[in-house]
């Protein structure tokens, strides 16, 4: 017997014959839904230079292939790169988890810097927007882990541990809440107040950087620790942190450029 919460929902909603339907799938799906609705909004609010709704769900589009295909991707060369070089069709397995979200921004950039050139509009102005779109894929993607049993965080006695059966008997941190509630909940709302109106191109790209690299670096600590997560080993971090220093560069730079511009 436990006191803690124990993680007993069945990642498989319903299964079809050899069809199964995940939650992890499902709350992707929810994370492109919000996606297209703040994107229309903004649209409609003339916060998004698109002309129209077809451009919008072209962007929705655009992203979309560039989060699917940067993020499994980055999943499987970044965290698993000998399995999946002996297993490449396994790549394809995208029903059964593995995204990285560093390898999805990745994607999503490329992806929204074809679609600016596409729509003769500026890159940034394009990810200042879709920054904010993705945040609450963010948070469903640590709901979809957290149901999946993944990204367990370490053994632990705080009072809000979670016992995650598939992993083991013991009580650990729930770091896929952390997350959801950083990356997704938190950055939702800082950036949605910021992009109440229009501003420089790249501050809010660059508040996403900063402040995605600062809560992901911190919540890593909380995250058990394996050989697939390990980063360089000079650099004593997670690979997650790793990457997250890049992203905190990019994020400074993006906001000082709109610093300057700003005052130029």
């Amino acid at each position: 017997m436990t006191n803690h919460l124990v993680q007993t929902i069945n990642p498989i909603i319903v299964q079809l014959g050899p069809l199964a339907v995940r939650w992890y799938g499902v709350m992707y799906i929810f994370g492109f839904v919000c996606a297209y609705w703040i994107l229309w909004r903004r649209q409609r609010r003339g916060l998004l230079d698109l002309p129209g709704e077809a451009a919008v769900q072209d962007m929705l589009f655009y992203g979309f292939i560039g989060a699917l295909v940067g993020g499994r991707l980055g999943h499987c060369f970044l965290y698993h790169p000998l399995e999946y070089l002996q297993k490449p069709w396994e790549i394809l397995a995208v029903w059964q988890g593995g995204m990285a979200s560093h390898g999805g921004f990745a994607g999503v950039m490329i992806a929204l810097a074809l679609l600016a050139r596409k729509q003769h509009v500026t890159f940034l102005h394009l990810l200042d927007n879709g920054v904010l779109a993705v945040t609450p894929g963010l948070f469903f993607g640590r709901i979809g882990n957290f149901i999946n049993s993944e990204m367990c965080g370490p053994p632990t006695t705080v009072p809000w541990a979670v016992v995650f059966p598939a992993c083991d008997g013991l009580p650990r941190h729930p770091v896929q809440l952390y997350q959801a509630a950083t990356e997704g909940l938190l950055l939702f709302g800082l950036l949605w107040l910021v992009g109440r109106t229009r501003r420089t191109d790249g501050v809010m790209s660059g508040l996403f950087g900063v402040g995605y690299a600062l809560v992901r670096i911190a919540t890593e600590h909380y995250r058990e620790t394996t050989r697939e997560l390990a980063g360089p080993a000079w650099s004593h971090l997670t690979q997650g942190q790793f990457l997250s220093l890049f992203v905190l560069l990019i994020g400074v730079v993006l906001l000082a450029r709109a610093r300057w511009l700003t005052h130029a």
